[in-house]
């Protein structure tokens, strides 16, 4: 059935569109606890170093071990969907974040900070792989495009709004190491105001509908309907019950079995959601984001100044994420990536020629000249088509590529090895940045951006306007 068939002949009026607005800002609460949990540790990783007298490296892997939990949690995510539901597991990703802000920040050593920062991971990994398959199944495909983006713009704003917190507590405090209230530091204030935001998402994951998608495969099926005839606006539901179920092609719940195929032993379908998960990384996004108050003083900017450039690079993020939701719909995935793949290069390659310009090296390294704007803008020119781009348009895509029966397990593993390449960019950047030269990093940066050209150009279909149900004998084009 084509994806002009069932949704066609949904009403798709004011009334839905409102519905389904509001459980996906509901759902994508758990992506702002994804930015907000990822960047909070920022405002306080000076202050932990002291309080826990950590060495540089302990210290980089404490902030790095988040993402190895989120490995985990994306791995293990899709398979808890499909045996509990979508809404369950909303429900335990807001308990792990409550869990987590609370643990970090009474915690009483490094290793118990550690161990926090995993459980942290967990539920960043799990809303990472939860969020935009619950979106993608609950939106009619007219609307999908721009309702998925919605993930990638609650992220951002997670993001600015982490940093904004951070700043207002070590202001109120006189700096992040100052008393605050109940004799807590400020910087231990910082990681425990998250447990506001998950206590929110938990009340609204108990609110929203449960996934068209499960119910059917649960066989609940006057629930999927009540679903789709008030959400979706789907008139004829017994039909597009019949065309989900279909698409399941069998009654037996999808196992990492289903993901063996003929391409180096995989589904050709999941090697490409894997590609284009792991280049969102590779073009060096959180590299601008973990080290850019840093990377901004080392080209000769103020420590104020330094700030400023960090927030404005988050400000530029968040705005630029609603061309895509306006744009994603109307342009196409594939036009618009490839766009951000073409605008993500050139940032990348004025940067790198900025830093091959730099005199010494680590903290004592500097932009001669006009470099250092040259620098500055390449860097939120390339933050600007990523935003715009690849930022939300690689979790819309990977919501809605994979074929009904496997997308929960597909779609953990695509954001598993989303997560592994943002742990390797996070520890690498540092390193190769000090021992061979800024403008290195950036050059395999720019490198990975014409690659995802040509990965888009050859290899990725175009999902623009189809059916979930239409990817059931999709393969890559």
């Amino acid at each position: 059935m084509s994806g002009n068939g069932t949704e066609a002949e949904a009403e798709q009026s004011p009334k839905h569109l409102a519905r389904v607005i509001a459980i996906t800002v509901a759902a994508a609460v758990g992506g702002l606890l994804f930015g907000f949990d990822t960047a909070v540790i920022n405002g306080a990783v000076d202050s932990i170093q002291g309080e826990f007298d950590l060495s540089p490296s302990v210290l980089g892997f404490t902030v790095a071990i988040t993402l190895l939990g989120c490995a985990a949690g994306a791995w293990f995510a899709g398979g808890f969907a499909d045996r509990w539901g979508r809404k369950k597991v909303m429900v335990a990703a807001a308990f792990l974040f409550a869990v987590n802000s609370a643990g970090s920040a009474y915690a009483f050593s490094e290793w118990d900070l550690m161990a926090w920062r995993l459980v942290g991971g967990l539920a960043i990994g799990i809303a990472s792989v939860i969020v935009p398959g619950y979106i993608a199944e609950i939106a009619p495909s007219k609307w999908r495009g721009g309702l998925a983006s919605v993930q990638q713009l609650a992220i951002t704003v997670g993001i600015f709004a982490a940093l904004l917190s951070d700043a207002s507590l070590a202001n109120a405090a006189g700096g992040a190491d100052g008393d605050f209230w109940w004799g807590l530091a400020a910087w231990r204030w910082m990681l425990l105001v998250g447990v506001i935001p998950a206590v929110v998402y938990g009340i609204l994951a108990l609110i929203i509908p449960e996934s068209p998608q499960f119910l059917i495969r649960a066989g609940r099926d006057a629930e999927a309907a009540r679903v789709l005839s008030r959400v979706s606006g789907v008139s004829d539901t017994e039909g597009k019950i019949g065309q989900i179920r279909e698409s399941f092609e069998r009654e037996e719940r999808a196992s990492d079995r289903d993901l063996r195929g003929p391409a180096f032993g995989l589904q050709p379908i999941l090697w490409v959601g894997m590609a284009i998960a792991a280049l969102q990384q590779l073009v060096g996004i959180n590299a601008i984001f973990y080290y850019s108050t840093t990377l901004w003083k080392s080209v000769g900017f103020s420590e104020s100044d330094s700030f400023t450039t960090s927030v404005i690079t988050s400000v530029i993020n968040v705005a630029m994420t609603f061309v895509a939701i306006f744009f994603v719909d109307r342009v196409g995935r594939r036009r618009l990536l490839l766009i951000g793949s073409v605008g993500m290069a050139v940032g990348l390659l004025a940067a790198t020629l900025a830093f091959l310009q730099a005199d010494g090296s680590g903290e004592e390294l500097s932009l001669p000249g006009a470099w250092g704007p040259v620098a500055l803008v390449g860097a939120n020119l390339f933050v600007i088509f990523f935003a715009a781009t690849w930022g939300p348009v690689m979790w819309v895509t990977l919501g809605e590529m994979f074929p009904n029966r496997i997308r929960s397990i597909a779609l953990g593993v695509a954001t598993m090895v989303n997560w592994v390449f943002n742990f390797i960019v996070t520890l690498t950047f540092p390193w190769v940045s000090e021992n061979l030269g800024l403008w290195i990093m950036y050059a395999a940066f720019t490198v990975f951006a014409v690659l995802s050209f040509i990965f888009v150009r050859t290899r990725l279909p175009e999902f623009t306007g189809k059916d979930l149900e239409d990817n059931a004998e999709l393969t890559p084009a």
